[in-house]
């Protein structure tokens, strides 16, 4: 019988999906993203050395967010050598394609032949925003384990829910912990357990999971920021927490939101086309456009038949997947942040070409022939052709980023930031210096706040090294901003310069004071 031929086992297609994440990152190259320049890189070592509470902000209002997600690549990426941290951690990333295998499974159940499970797979593995992040250290993709993991467990919880819904909510919430952009999988995930018999002890399950998940990832450092700043997510949401040190506004990047209902209804034709409102970097994905065509289809054949179309589990899945993707749509539409179901849309395609043949031809006919086998695979291998990916920017391996640091740089000192991205510079320098980031426009310092008396309290005890800035070379440094410190250039001493990883150099320049009046440390 169809059904029932063989798939591999789990072992095999883990260690597959292992491989296939692993050849891909080492095939691609060494991440050099501009948020690993920006924050990842410097929100790891501030929480495994820290540094938190010395510096200000070298990330600018990124360096607030939760550290602990990036903790893996950058343990990797300083114990390991190239290229065996990026293939390492592509290997991790690559387990997606073993739960797109699991899921798939699941969903397509008496259908789900060895062609479609595969074509579901080949699916997600070419994914555009998937293929960009492999080996990075973007968090979307980290994530996206346990919100399919989560979510695999919700469609196989059964009449013995209580442990696989709880262990469910722990993932999920664990992943919004980590991430918070990640609650729009949880109020997804809720949906899919609104329509099951008996919801409420299943949502109770999966509430109290989620809940300890959530602490368990992303309590202590909410505390952090409430102990700190007076919001457990600051600096988000200030308009509701209302700490003084941020602006009282939501910080929302709405460069990439829809215009009205029908811009948003046309977000995933835009997609097809190579439109990627959704993203500052180009990329092309039929996934969406083709799962809306297909559901329109499937649902229409279903009416003219007058015969059921979905069964449970789909119900759960579809629901899942729209109330994530509409939340999504309305609260970033940065596509980036919906890796997840740009995986999970594999899946999709596969059950709406299957539930479209056998509503169509009939469920018995469809078994008995080739049709639809030979139509999922069509549709695989033509989306798999239309796709382009995005590129967040990598180094051939044969010249990974090592910089030396030299001369007076190897000496402890106070660095004024006046640039983005350079937070990624701040390990490299000696452990004991500090940083403190001026330029960002979003999380300007605040005159008196707790970061403002941070950087006059450090230049009122200075370190060995003295006090640098830093920007890149090529621009003009930002004297207005030091001038609110009563710093400028030193023209008596020489600036050393920083290679960076785009081929630039970040001149470090000395700085003394403008005035003979010492700084006076704050009360």
């Amino acid at each position: 019988m169809i059904a029932r031929r063989h798939f591999g086992s789990p072992a095999i297609v883990i260690v597959a999906s292992l491989l296939a994440g692993a050849l891909y990152a080492w095939f691609s190259g060494e991440d050099i993203n501009w948020d690993w320049r920006n924050y990842h890189e410097y929100g790891a070592f501030a929480l495994l050395s820290g540094r938190f509470d010395i510096d200000v902000v070298p990330g600018g209002f990124q360096s607030f967010l939760n550290p602990l997600v990036y903790v893996p690549a950058y343990l990797l990426r300083h114990g390991v050598g190239a290229p065996f941290w990026g293939i390492l951690i592509g290997a991790i990333h690559g387990l997606n394609l073993a739960l797109v295998w699991w899921i798939s499974r699941l969903l397509l159940g008496a259908s789900a032949s060895t062609w479609a499970v595969l074509a579901s797979v080949v699916i997600a593995a070419f994914g555009p925003m998937t293929l960009s992040e492999v080996g990075t250290s973007f968090s979307d993709i980290l994530t996206a384990l346990p919100v399919i993991g989560g979510l695999g467990l919700i469609l196989s919880a059964g009449e013995r829910y209580a442990v696989r819904l709880v262990v469910a909510g722990l993932l999920i919430g664990a992943a919004v912990g980590l991430k918070l952009t990640n609650a729009t999988f949880l109020v997804g995930a809720v949906t899919a357990l609104v329509v099951v018999d008996r919801p409420f002890p299943k949502l109770g399950a999966f509430a109290v999971g989620s809940a300890a998940g959530g602490l368990a990832t992303g309590g202590a450092w909410a505390w952090k920021l409430w102990e700190q700043f007076g919001s457990p997510v600051f600096p988000y949401f200030n308009t509701i927490f209302r700490s003084p040190e941020a602006p009282l506004e939501s910080i929302t990047d709405v460069r990439f939101m829809p215009h009205g209902l029908l811009d948003a209804l046309a977000y995933p034709f835009y997609w097809l086309i190579g439109d990627h409102r959704s993203s500052e970097l180009p990329f092309q994905d039929p996934r969406f456009a083709v799962a809306i065509v297909l559901l329109a289809m499937t649902i229409g054949v279903g009416f003219l038949r007058n015969v059921p179309v979905f069964r449970q589990r789909d119900k759960q899945f579809l629901l899942f997947f729209a109330f994530s993707y509409g939340l999504w749509l309305q609260m970033f539409a940065i596509h980036r942040y919906a890796i997840a179901l740009e995986l999970m849309a594999a899946p999709l395609i596969v059950l709406l070409v299957l539930r479209f043949t056998e509503t169509l031809r009939g469920p018995e006919r469809s078994r008995a022939s080739y049709v639809p086998a030979v139509s999922v695979v069509i549709v695989a291998l033509a989306i798999v052709v239309w796709t382009r990916p995005a590129d967040w920017f990598r180094r051939p391996w044969s010249d990974p980023y090592r910089p030396q640091l030299t001369g007076a740089l190897l000496t402890p000192a106070t660095y004024m930031l006046l640039e983005k991205p350079t937070g990624y510079v701040v390990p490299l320098l000696p452990l004991a210096s500090r940083a403190y980031q001026l330029s960002d426009i979003v999380l300007p310092i605040v005159p008196g706040g707790v970061l403002d008396r941070r950087i006059r309290w450090g230049l009122a005890h200075p370190l060995p090294g003295g006090v640098w800035a830093l920007f890149f070379a090529a621009s003009l440094p930002r004297n207005d901003l030091l001038a609110a410190y009563d710093l400028e250039l030193d023209g008596s001493r020489n600036c050393e310069r920083i290679p960076v990883v785009d081929n630039r150099e970040i001149a470090a320049c000395p700085l003394v004071r403008k005035s003979r009046t010492a700084l006076e440390e704050p009360s």
